[in-house]
């Protein structure tokens, strides 16, 4: 593993390598394969490091039968023998910073709930973790996360070294290793011992406060999103920024702002209520209205009717009001706009059936829709104005009348 810089000095921002081999991926990105290097490939739940090599940027790092293959934006010229490489070192760090900032909080899981963590990602923007809990309070999440920012507090070493066989057999690791030679463990004195082959800082003070952020259930157990170090100051001041925001746009302090937004959302739930409740009556009245305007047809009265900009959902409502206070009424209501909506209703004493009609008027607007025999809806281009094409639906009407 001497040829992994990364593990002698993760503080290590450039170096110098040879290349020993050149190559080509499947989808025809280049890469390099080198005789030591400093970037950290994908693995363990961490991502892998960015930056350049030969001033080529490293789009993608990863280890295939043992080497670690460099993905490059661009081919690396073949007479480039010896290369200088250079890590993406914020990004280096906060992964370090993430990386140490689980241990810690999955080694407070243990210690205060006896729960052992079973998976763990580390993301572009959050980190989470699998905790094998049944159910977690906020005391409980308080309880963990004190204890993880007081390991933080306390500034203890981190010591990360291939251990050998003895050494092992001697370690009260909080799991088995997933590999049988050249172990690695990550150590935080009488707290920690972590089988672990990623990136770590030296000290727990480096990594940060560790904040959890929330958790849910997920395959029966719990699982965590958290942060640390500059993603969590990061994430803090972005809160306080809008907390404050919202604190001035509703005139109140902080202490009564949860109260504050319980009371306007109270209050717009029965806003709400009152302007449906209006609307409802307009409707109605509205729907007394076409009836008086209606068209007789045989034994059918015939309602009529185009607006602009009117939604589906008042269309329907309309409907289902004119066909409950006449149950001889037909329904042929369009709505124009961007798009032309139609909405084909009847009353239950009329057996036409009204997704038969809407079927047969569609093509005349590239249109889409669909219903049942009762109440038919559709939309499509407006190809032709509303009142041709609810005239073509009335002609259709007449002749299924007649039959």
């Amino acid at each position: 593993m001497n040829n992994r810089l990364y593990y002698d000095d993760p503080y290590l921002h450039t170096f110098e390598a040879s290349v020993l081999k050149w190559g080509t991926e499947p989808d025809g990105t280049p890469y390099v394969v080198l005789d030591r290097t400093a970037f950290y490939p994908t693995g363990g739940g961490q991502p892998c490091d960015l930056g350049e090599l030969g001033g080529i940027r490293v789009i993608d790092v990863v280890e295939v039968d043992g080497d670690i293959r460099h993905r490059l934006e661009a081919p690396l010229p073949q007479e480039r023998q010896q290369i200088a490489g250079q890590i993406d070192w914020p990004r280096r760090f906060d992964h370090m910073q993430q990386h140490a900032g689980q241990h810690i909080l999955s080694a407070s899981f243990v210690e205060v709930l006896g729960a052992e963590t079973v998976a763990f990602h580390l993301g572009r923007d959050y980190v989470t973790i699998d905790v094998r809990l049944d159910e977690l309070s906020i005391q409980q999440a308080e309880q963990v996360e004190a204890l993880a920012n007081r390991i933080v507090l306390e500034n203890r070493p981190i010591e990360a070294r291939f251990v050998t066989d003895a050494e092992l057999a001697l370690m009260p690791l909080c799991k088995q290793p997933t590999v049988s030679e050249n172990i690695r463990v990550v150590i935080i004195p009488d707290f920690d011992y972590n089988p672990c082959g990623g990136t770590h800082p030296a000290r727990t003070g480096e990594v940060g406060p560790i904040k959890i952020i929330g958790w849910e259930r997920h395959r029966g157990n719990i699982r965590l999103t958290f942060l640390c170090g500059w993603r969590a100051l990061a994430d803090y001041s972005r809160k306080h920024l809008l907390l404050r925001e919202l604190t001035r746009t509703l005139s109140t302090g902080e202490p009564e702002l949860a109260e504050q937004a319980q009371r306007l959302v109270a209050e717009r739930e029965q806003l709400k209520a009152a302007l449906e409740e209006k609307e409802t009556q307009l409707l109605e009245g509205e729907a007394q209205s076409l009836l008086a305007q209606t068209v007789p047809l045989s034994d059918v009265r015939l309602v009529k009717a185009v607006w602009a900009g009117r939604s589906m959902q008042q269309l329907q409502q309309l409907a289902r009001l004119v066909t409950a206070q006449a149950a001889d009424a037909v329904c042929l209501f369009a709505a124009e706009g961007d798009k032309l909506q139609i909405l084909f209703a009847r009353g239950e004493q009329v057996a036409l059936p009204m997704n038969q009609l809407l079927k047969d008027t569609l093509p005349l607007i590239d249109g889409k829709g669909g219903g049942n025999p009762a109440l038919a809806q559709g939309g499509g281009a407006p190809i032709l104005p509303a009142e041709a094409v609810l005239a073509h639906a009335c002609r259709l009407l007449e002749e299924s009348i007649r039959v």
